[in-house]
């Protein structure tokens, strides 16, 4: 038996550990295989620290209650019983074999008792969450639809096999030293110890072989399978993450949201004013990803949590940001063979390697080779152009990620190739493109139009509104306020600006705008692909906003549009614009804060808040909306299912406010049904954008009848408003108090 028992071990552990060897080295090449990224390597000890926090406190698991601490377990016992299996290789030549210093050491056989166990715990309880969400019994709605099904079972069962086999050695090696009596170096174990402690010495032994060959077999078993799958994300995960969450864009740990980053070619910025005649715009071709988008591909682990909050995916769209990645890994990883050869074509489509370099790739390969990154399925593309342009860039995808992996980047990098070289994009967006290039708004309104909402303002309450160079010197302006094209263009975002400025001037804050001198932030077409566009349009905005600001004590900004706060803020300064930059809802809070705004009339009904996408999870701004309501007499809040970082979007983001929906429910439906189920009086929100879709939606449900007719969509401004307004005595008394919707 022991000779049997060390032959077929040592066998194992010799293939599997040649060949889990050898995919690592390939996934390593594969890696590298993509475009050069040196903006990954700073802050070293800051990047350590930020995996280290994550690992050790699953940061982001720990997010989903029992799925996230039982996967603590299974992750922290899959490093630190790695010594279990040293243990039982030294159980195979003696079976009374203890790891030298530490083996008889209570604390560290109490701590194998304990983590063996709940490991063992921890992957039954992911296997039973797996059982009961499979996509044959939950269909769209489980978050395992499109994962590969038998790679994240035949895990789940490595680890059950080798926790058992821990165990059962425990026991084993309790019975064989003739433990009669509870301790804490057998503290779960004991019961099985007593049930072995009538076998003899030689069985024991014996048995004591049987399950430290199994163990190691199992253990080597599953790197033998890793090792001919390079691709199988749900093993590798457990080595890649480490390096995926390192080398994360962001260098203090944050989230890949907020800013895209600028648009690179081999690694290097593009200057636009004179891109180089071998400048590469966007991603056709996998190769053209940057080694980090590879191994992001990589490191997907097929959990699904990026599915689940997906809006396009949960209204039946063809956009899952899984399946996404792991589309573009198999390609990857498919074509590899000949990328790695030398194999790859110029922009013409010229193929680059000689016929040499190609001879010995297999014919799969320079198949995969030929496949259209982006392209339908009778193309045999890689990702449906329906795919591409669903997406709202809304960020719950990159917030959800267990292993940071940066969906929005990869898909607006496709959409960069798309929009810029193969003019290829929704036809309706190419009105907005042309407007904004003409005109300077989506709309392609007069520019003259920007100021109408300050004539309607005078004329309804007599409140001048000052143009920053011509009304105000720069000098006295504590606030530019950025108005935004749908809040000075879009009727419904109209009456926020308003209710703004009318807070602004009741609070005393000396505030201007730039009039007919804003012009669009640019947010639309960079997320669309036009990173053209949005250079010319932020490099204006830079230049302007610079001039107009010269002179001011500090470069404050304050806007109602999250997509224009976000843009100015993060992005601008990409293009050299460094600005001081608030939402109007935190400027609103510190003013009521401060005393110099005080809600007093009261505000009746039942509330529900949509978090912004662009406000919430692109900029972590949650409070301030929800802080102003609770200042407002009257209002009883109450939150969606889905909310703050789990928020839901009102599908307007990523240029989709300008495209038709066409496939599957309108995502601002889905919002609205949500907010419905609460029987809401109020829906409150904090961007235009946002106000515009949820008040289409919920002025379609009122002609279905599915709405209470008095049931306004506002903003937390507008509300706020209503509450600090002094209303006429005469007035107060012939009407309760409502809200202007």
């Amino acid at each position: 038996m022991q000779l049997a028992a060390i032959v077929i071990s040592l066998v194992t552990f010799v293939i599997g550990t040649a060949l889990a060897a050898r995919a690592a080295l390939y996934i390593y090449r594969v890696v590298r295989a993509g475009a050069p990224d040196s903006t990954r390597f700073g802050q070293p000890a800051q990047r350590v620290k930020t995996v280290a926090v994550e690992f050790l406190g699953h940061t982001r698991m720990n997010r989903w209650g029992i799925v996230g601490v039982a996967h603590w377990f299974v992750a922290v016992g899959f490093f630190s019983l790695v010594l279990t299996l040293v243990n039982a290789f030294g159980q195979l030549f003696d079976a009374a074999f203890v790891l030298p210093v530490i083996g008889s050491w209570t604390v560290w056989q109490l701590f194998v008792e304990l983590i063996g166990t709940l490991t063992t715990l921890g992957i039954l309880t992911l296997m039973v969450v797996r059982l009961m969400s499979l996509p044959s019994r939950s269909g769209r709605k489980s978050r395992f639809a499109g994962s590969i099904a038998w790679q994240a079972f035949y895990v789940e069962y490595t680890i059950l096999g080798i926790g058992l086999c821990i165990m059962m050695l425990r026991a084993l090696e309790g019975a064989l030293d003739g433990v009669d009596s509870y301790g804490p170096e057998h503290l779960v174990s004991y019961p099985l110890v007593v049930a072995f402690s009538g076998l003899s010495h030689g069985t024991l032994v014996n048995l004591i072989y049987l399950f430290a060959m199994l163990k190691i077999c199992i253990s080597f078993a599953w790197a033998i399978t890793i090792g001919l799958n390079p691709s199988m994300g749900v093993a590798w995960h457990r080595f890649l993450g480490f390096f995926n969450i390192y080398f994360k864009r962001e260098e203090d740990g944050g989230t890949a949201l907020g800013e895209l980053r600028p648009m690179t070619s081999k690694g290097q910025p593009i200057d636009f004013e004179d891109p180089a005649d071998d400048a590469v715009f966007g991603v056709s071709q996998v190769e053209h990803f940057s080694w980090k988008g590879i191994l992001d591909f990589s490191t997907c682990t097929e959990c699904g949590r990026c599915q689940s909050q997906c809006p396009a995916w949960n209204t039946g769209k063809p956009l899952s940001p899984k399946l996404l990645i792991m589309s573009l890994r198999e390609h990857a990883y498919g074509k590899a063979p000949y990328l790695l050869a030398g194999g790859g074509k110029d922009m013409e489509g010229a193929e680059q390697a000689t016929s040499e370099q190609l001879k010995d790739v297999p014919a799969a390969a320079l198949a995969e080779a030929e496949r259209p990154l982006i392209g339908t399925a009778e193309e045999n593309g890689v990702i449906d152009p329906d795919v591409l342009w669903s997406c709202t860039t809304c960020g719950a995808c990159v917030e959800q990620c267990p292993v940071d992996i940066e969906h929005i980047d990869h898909i607006v990098d496709m959409r960069r190739y798309q929009v810029m070289i193969e003019s290829n994009f929704p036809t309706e967006a190419g009105t907005m493109l042309k407007n904004l290039e003409n005109k300077g708004n989506p709309w392609g309104m007069a520019t003259k139009a920007r100021l109408d909402w300050v004539k309607e303002l005078k004329k309804d309450t007599g409140i001048e509104v000052p143009v920053i160079g011509e009304d105000i010197d720069p000098a006295e302006v504590e606030y530019l306020y950025w108005v935004g094209c749908a809040g000075a263009l879009e009727d419904r975002a109209k009456k926020t600006t308003k209710a703004f400025a009318e807070l602004l001037h009741t609070a005393g804050v000396k505030f201007a705008i730039l009039g007919k001198e804003e012009t669009c932030s640019g947010d639309s077409p960079r997320r669309l692909g036009n990173e053209f566009l949005f250079q010319m349009l932020g490099a204006q905005n830079v230049e302007t906003l610079n001039a107009a600001l010269e002179d001011a004590p500090t470069k404050r900004i304050v806007a109602t549009c999250p997509h224009c706060f976000n843009t100015i803020a993060n992005e601008y300064p990409q293009l050299g614009g460094h600005f001081e930059v608030i939402h109007h809802t935190q400027l609103l809070q510190h003013l009521i804060d401060e005393g110099k705004l005080v809600p007093v009339n009261p505000v009746e009904g039942l509330i529900t808040y949509h978090d912004p996408c662009y406000l919430g999870r692109h900029n972590k701004v949650y409070s301030p909306p929800r802080e102003i309501m609770d200042k407002v007499p009257g209002l009883r809040q109450q939150e969606m299912h889905r909310h703050k970082e789990r928020g839901f979007c009102c599908g307007a983001g990523g240029a989709r406010m300008w495209m038709e929906e066409r496939i599957g429910k309108r995502i601002n439906t889905e919002r609205v049904d949500e907010a419905l189920s609460l029987n809401p009086d109020i829906v409150s929100t904090a961007c235009p954008f946002c106000l515009v879709m949820l008040s289409d939606s919920v002025n379609g449900k009122k002609n279905e009848g599915a709405a209470k007719e008095h049931l306004k969509v506002v903003d937390v401004a507008q509300l706020l408003l209503d509450s600090v307004k002094a209303i006429p005595p005469a007035e107060a008394e012939e009407r309760p108090a409502t809200v202007d919707a």
